[in-house]
């Protein structure tokens, strides 16, 4: 057993699978910066360094932590055009939605892609430089995606709210 101040909750790790309010704290910390070291991370989440280091450590191994990149702005990259497309797909067999996956995966442009239940198929998320090389994206490449057969449009005029990668941990 680690000793620590009373006031300090007990870090020995959970049950195997168990996400408990440690480890929120540890995912919502890292989160924000994932820059942390580990000495910081310990210290924010209330817990010595060795078991924030092993908690880190197992939730990584449990795929809950995926990994740790920059947050890059797209505008500074000349990419601040942003459209959202509705897919509707002409066949929607597995092979179709397969051939269709794999080329909307191997083009840049398409920021995410969704699989979507309603009145079309996929909902595409495209990033730009303008409504002008979006325009040449959809013709050329969007529509040319196995078993397109409609789409439609929405460009984005302002972002209001957007996490990038970072999901909230409830």
């Amino acid at each position: 057993m680690i000793r620590q101040n009373p006031a300090t909750p007990v870090a020995e790790a959970p049950a195997s699978g168990e996400i408990d309010p440690i480890d929120r704290r540890i995912l919502t910390e890292l989160a924000a910066n994932g820059r942390l070291t580990v000495t910081e991370l310990a210290e924010r989440v209330g817990i010595s360094k060795t078991p924030c280091h092993n908690r880190m450590r197992r939730l990584e191994a449990q795929g809950v932590i995926l990994g740790y990149r920059a947050v890059i702005d797209p505008e500074r990259l000349g990419l601040g055009h942003v459209a959202f497309v509705e897919v509707k797909l002409n066949d929607t067999k597995a092979a179709a939605l397969d051939a269709f996956n794999a080329a909307a995966r191997r083009m840049p442009e398409i920021e995410e892609c969704h699989m979507i239940a309603g009145g079309f198929d996929y909902l595409l998320k495209v990033r730009t430089a303008s409504i002008a090389a979006y325009r040449r994206v959809l013709g050329e490449k969007i529509s040319g995606l196995p078993h397109v057969a409609h789409t439609s449009t929405y460009v984005a005029m302002e972002v209001v709210k957007d996490p990038g990668a970072t999901a909230p941990v409830r």
